[in-house]
């Protein structure tokens, strides 16, 4: 499992991302930082390409922000690498282009192999998407 790069400067410095994760980088770029209270929060900014036919925030675009802030969330304690074994969502509200899309949680159990992770996206502060997830860890690929 790579690790997340702290951003040192623009709009986003102070905040961690995974470029190595080129399909979520794709998709967001997302970003992640721990507040003041020591929760993890992850965020990005609602763009035109993130819109379905309808104009409103892709569900795609939704849940895989849940999934990325998921690992965000464990990322302290999945010790290495890690898979979505399941991922479920409720859609509350839309988003539209402009709102600041940001994911809070919390890990509820850490066991031997899985992760147990919920949480809820806000656009604009508005509930959006609420979310439950468990990871599982894995062991890490041998090439050759």
């Amino acid at each position: 499992m790579s690790e997340p790069t702290l951003l040192a400067a623009g709009p986003w410095a102070g905040w961690r991302t995974w470029p190595k994760d080129t399909f979520e980088t794709g998709t967001g770029p997302f970003y992640s930082r721990t507040d003041e209270q020591g929760r993890v929060v992850s965020a990005f900014i609602a763009e035109p390409r993130h819109m379905n036919g309808g104009g409103f925030m892709h569900g795609g675009c939704l849940l895989t922000f849940a999934d990325y802030h998921c690992f965000a969330m464990a990322h302290g304690v999945t010790g290495g690498p890690a898979v979505t074994v399941n991922l479920s969502g409720d859609f509350l509200s839309s988003a539209s282009v402009g709102e600041r899309m940001e994911a809070t949680g919390e890990v509820t159990r850490a066991g031997g192999r899985l992760i147990y992770v919920r949480g809820m996206i806000t656009a604009d502060a508005r509930p959006c998407l609420s979310f439950t997830s468990v990871i599982t860890r894995i062991k890490p690929r041998t090439t050759g």
